[in-house]
C-alpha cells in the first residue's frame, strides 16, 4: 500500500495465499483502530492489529484495545504549547477519535486521507484534560522536519517522535514503536522475533524492522529504513510486499 493508501489485489492475494500456508499476516500502523478496519476487513486478517505507532493492539473480532499506551498528560500539554506557538496545526487522539481546535485545511486533509469524522473543540490546551493516545503535527516535508529536530532537542527520552508520512510528525509515549506493540503481539500469540520478517516504508518503521529477524524495506522508503533492512524489495507501487510473500511462498513448493 503507498501513500494513496489503497491495497490492491496482488496484495490482497499474496496476502490471502500466505495466511492460506499457515503464515500469520500481522497489520502494525501508525493509523487509528478505526481508521484501518477497513484494510482487515479487505484482507481477512482478524489477528491482533497494532496501531498508532504502537500505543494501541486491538482485537478486530471484538474490537477490545488489549494494550493502550498514551502520552503522558504533562508531557501532551507542553506538546500542544509547543506545536501551536509555531503556528502548526495539531491532531489529538482520544478513545479513537480525532479532535482539532478547529476545523482547517489541514484538518480536511488528514480526515480525508483517514477517512474519519473531525471534532472540534476549541482551545486544545484548555480542552486536554487526560493523556491522548497520540498527537499528531502536520506541515510541509520541510516544516514537519525542522520541527522534528527541535522537538526531540526539547523532549529527549520523555516522548517518541517519529514521522509517519512526510507531512506528518506523531508524538508518543516513550514506551511506544511499533516494535513495542509487535512484540506484545508475539507475545500473546507465542511466536518469536527470529520468525518474523517486517515490511516498511516511514521513518516509524525503522523499530519494527529492528526488532524482527528479517527486515524488508521497500525501495521508496526512508533512508533510514534502508539502512536497516535485510532486504530491499520493489517500490511500494510495484507492490513490492506482495512480490516478496509470491517469492517466498514458491520457494516453499
Amino acid at each position: 500500500m503507498g501513500e494513496d493508501a489503497v491495497i490492491r489485489p496482488r496484495t490482497v492475494d499474496a496476502i490471502g495465499r500466505a495466511r492460506e500456508a499457515g503464515i500469520r499476516v500481522l497489520v502494525v500502523t501508525g493509523r487509528m483502530y478505526r481508521s484501518v478496519l477497513p484494510y482487515l476487513h479487505a484482507t481477512g486478517i482478524d489477528d491482533p492489529v497494532v496501531c498508532y505507532q504502537g500505543a494501541v493492539v486491538a482485537d478486530p473480532r471484538t474490537g477490545e484495545f488489549l494494550r493502550h499506551v498514551p502520552v503522558p498528560l504533562d508531557a501532551a500539554r507542553e506538546v500542544v504549547a509547543m506545536v501551536e506557538a509555531e503556528g502548526f496545526h495539531l491532531n489529538a487522539y482520544v478513545d479513537d477519535e480525532l479532535y482539532v481546535a478547529e476545523v482547517t485545511q489541514e484538518a480536511r486533509d488528514y480526515a480525508d486521507f483517514q477517512g474519519i469524522p473531525i471534532n472540534p473543540v476549541g482551545p486544545l490546551l484548555d480542552w486536554l484534560d487526560r493523556p491522548p493516545t497520540k498527537l499528531v503535527a502536520v506541515g510541509t516535508p520541510e516544516e514537519t522536519s525542522a520541527l522534528e529536530e527541535r522537538a526531540k532537542a526539547q523532549f529527549g527520552p520523555r516522548l517518541f517522535i517519529s514521522k509517519s508520512l512526510p507531512y506528518f510528525l506523531e508524538f508518543a509515549s516513550p514506551e511506544v514503536t511499533k516494535g513495542s506493540g509487535l512484540a506484545f503481539v508475539a507475545e500473546r500469540l507465542g511466536f518469536d522475533a527470529a520468525r518474523t520478517v517486517s515490511f516498511g516504508d516511514g521513518e516509524n518503521d525503522v523499530e519494527l524492522l529492528e526488532w524482527a529477524g528479517f527486515g524488508v524495506a521497500v525501495a521508496n522508503a526512508h533512508p533510514r529504513v534502508l539502512a536497516v533492512a535485510d532486504l530491499v524489495a520493489p517500490r511500494d507501487v510495484e507492490e513490492g510486499v506482495a512480490q516478496v510473500i509470491e517469492a517466498y511462498l514458491d520457494s516453499r513448493r
